[in-house]
């Protein structure tokens, strides 16, 4: 007699209880991923090498792109995750740094860039048919990013004082020892004329720049992850038309403000020089984007574009040119004129 075959055990499907674990395992493994390389990033800089230099200022990279690609609880696993790390390796200085400096901007703007809501139904649908996504737009983005850039000035201010003077004295006396260690003169030995002048200067026009460069971090790891998150196939956003971006209306209001209350002598003034720093190169990046819409149609377009690129790299200061050219935009809509005088579709 031929026994009957035991039927063979099944496996259970997986319960969405641990469906969720193994999402959140995700999650956090991610994020320690990203964490650990946006730390060894921004250490590279306590090496003194050029190389750092550049590795350095992309050191919010892999947060982006976790936030991007996986959720922005990776992001925020990974900024704190790399603060952490800092902070045990360097001290308490380098964890306070990133994660106000890198971890917390980069994790606020992969945050922004997912945000979604429904929008129109789609052209040929009902009303009752699934509706568009209205992403969060990247103009919007780019006000965010000189903001961010300009906050993180801002909160590092108290370090060397908390009033006008007192800051402009601990600043100057900061790198005064600075450029003495590495002159080899030492701290203790009196500086120039010539080199109190230098210092002055320095003091009056470091924080602008810093929020500058800040902005011109934040918007370019931000475009640099959403690339490589394109390219990798998760970027669950489409690719905005970067060329069409729009700045909200509250922005030039608030550059002017900012501009008027550049011209106090007091931390307010401080504050508002960083501020308008920074909106002025997010209106840079405005500027850029009109360029790109009303040159389309020209043959000589991509020389064009590469001449401006060129320049605003090799000499900085036409940026404010296309600073102007962005507020020009969003006072008076020039691609929009230029679109209808031309006879061209709109920019995308």
């Amino acid at each position: 007699m031929v026994g009957r075959a035991s039927p063979k055990r099944m496996t259970p499907p997986l319960t969405a209880l641990a469906a969720g674990q193994l999402v959140m395992l995700q999650i956090a493994l991610v994020g320690l991923s990203a964490g650990a390389a946006a730390a060894l990033l921004f250490a590279s800089v306590t090496s003194g090498t050029w190389l750092s230099v550049p590795l350095f200022y992309i050191a919010p990279l892999p947060i982006m792109i976790a936030g991007l690609g996986w959720s922005h609880w990776s992001a925020l696993v990974a900024a704190v995750a790399a603060s952490a790390a800092l902070g045990i390796a360097f001290g308490s200085i380098f964890f306070f740094a990133f994660l106000a400096g890198a971890g917390l901007p980069a994790w606020w703007l992969g945050y922004l860039a997912l945000l979604a809501r429904p929008g129109n139904a789609p052209v040929g649908g009902t009303a009752a048919g699934p509706a568009l996504l209205e992403w969060y737009p990247p103009g919007r983005l780019v006000v965010w990013a000189g903001v961010l850039a300009a906050l993180v000035v801002v909160v590092a201010i108290p370090n060397f004082g908390t009033d006008a003077e007192s800051f402009r004295v601990g600043l100057r006396t900061a790198l005064g020892r600075m450029f003495g260690a590495e002159s080899g003169s030492g701290a203790d030995n009196p500086i120039s004329a010539t080199g109190m002048g230098n210092l002055d200067r320095l003091v009056q026009f470091l924080p602008p720049a810093a929020a500058v460069i800040a902005t011109i971090t934040n918007v370019f790891n931000l475009w640099l992850a959403a690339r490589v998150v394109k390219f990798s196939g998760r970027l669950t956003r489409p690719w905005p038309a970067l060329a069409a971006m729009t700045f909200p209306k509250l922005a030039l209001p608030a550059l002017a403000l900012a501009v008027a209350l550049s011209f106090l002598d007091s931390m307010i003034g401080i504050v508002a020089v960083v501020l308008t720093a920074g909106l002025l190169m997010a209106f840079g990046v405005l500027g850029l984007a009109v360029l790109h819409a009303i040159t389309r149609g020209i043959n000589a377009r991509p020389f064009l574009l590469g001449g401006i690129y060129a320049s605003v790299m090799i000499f900085g200061w036409p940026i404010l040119a296309l600073s102007v050219l962005g507020i020009f935009e969003t006072a008076f809509e020039i691609r929009a004129r230029a679109a209808r005088k031309r006879g061209l579709p709109p920019a995308v």
